[in-house]
């Protein structure tokens, strides 16, 4: 690192890159070093559209760039782990896109290594660090809505996606429960922790992935959490949270929310409002920078068994669907 700031690398320069690394400017300290790509030209490009300093034709190039303090890996699902695996041996910190691998073996092997190693790891579920969803896990925590009852959370896209769409392709981690349904899994797991026990049904795509599904998830203290997710249609992509004394309301795109409605008996609905810039991936993006200024090999927001709970339960999920990667 460079004083207070933070040189990052990119690796794999596709389309959740491109918003991940527009948000970077936003964050201060925040220095674009370099991108790795298994194409120069594809390197390059990226580099010039947003601005980073260096652009290398591989993604070990990347890892060896001595100008490089963490590295964010952008590449699909199935790619997670070779290309941190690669970051972490060569002593680089490590911020992994959703979901950190495709299951918890290799998400427990990574996580070890990153240990072993003694290098910063975290799983980019940016949802978990946003402002709104931080405010709602404190309200709850104070008891602002009593005990939680019940949490209702869906995600949905509108489909249908060609056969070759990545959200269709085994081989890529495709489906809907890894890339969408991530996201009421870990609001719920936010809330609530791992559950006692947990249920699903899914209808498979001829490729095998799931494209409609849904989880019923029970913990020991009453509450249950009813989740969706569908890579076949628009749902109203919203959230819930109940509790004995009131609810928290989220809005559609519940997953980068700038506001919140609270309601409790008696009382009129108090809204929240926390607007940012940008597209919200600048705080997962700030809380990487304060960990490594401080010397923290794992962030308390977004933890290692947090990743690797919630891995157990996707798993858990995806056996009973049957969807084999």
């Amino acid at each position: 690192m460079n004083g207070q700031n933070v040189r990052w690398g990119i690796l794999g320069p596709g389309g959740i890159a491109s918003t991940f690394a527009a948000d970077l400017p936003l964050v201060p300290g925040a220095e674009l070093a370099a991108v790795g790509s298994r194409s120069l030209a594809s390197a390059q490009a990226f580099a010039e559209r947003h601005g980073f300093a260096r652009a290398h034709g591989s993604y070990a190039e990347l890892a060896a760039d001595d100008g490089v303090d963490v590295v964010y890996v952008a590449t699909p699902h199935a790619f997670h782990l070779e290309g941190a695996t690669l970051c972490v041996e060569a002593g680089k910190a490590v911020l992994v896109e959703k979901p950190i691998t495709l299951d918890l073996p290799s998400a427990a092997q990574l996580v070890q290594a990153a240990r072993t190693r003694g290098v910063f790891l975290m799983e980019a579920m940016w949802m978990r660090l946003n402002p709104a969803i931080r405010k709602i896990a404190e309200l709850v925590e104070e008891g602002a809505i009593g005990s939680i009852s019940a949490i209702h959370a869906d995600f949905g896209l509108q489909g249908p996606f060609a056969t070759s769409h990545r959200l269709r392709d085994p081989a890529l981690g495709g489906g809907a429960l890894l890339d969408l349904g991530v996201y009421p899994i870990h609001l719920t797991h936010l809330i609530l922790g791992a559950p006692a026990i947990a249920h699903a049904w899914a209808h498979l795509t001829p490729e095998g992935v799931d494209e409609n599904t849904g989880v019923l998830l029970g913990y020991s203290s009453g509450a249950v959490a009813a989740l969706t997710c569908s890579i076949n249609g628009a749902s109203r992509n919203t959230a819930s949270i109940t509790g004995t004394d009131g609810r928290i309301d989220l809005p559609e795109g519940f997953m980068v929310p700038r506001s919140f409605v609270l309601h409790r008996p008696g009382k009129a609905p108090e809204t929240f409002e926390l607007p940012f810039e940008g597209n919200g991936y600048q705080f997962e993006a700030a809380e990487v920078q304060r960990c490594l200024l401080a010397d923290e090999l794992e962030s308390p927001l977004m933890s290692h068994d947090t990743t690797l709970e919630v891995m157990n339960l996707l798993d858990t999920l995806r056996d009973q669907i049957g969807v084999v990667y």
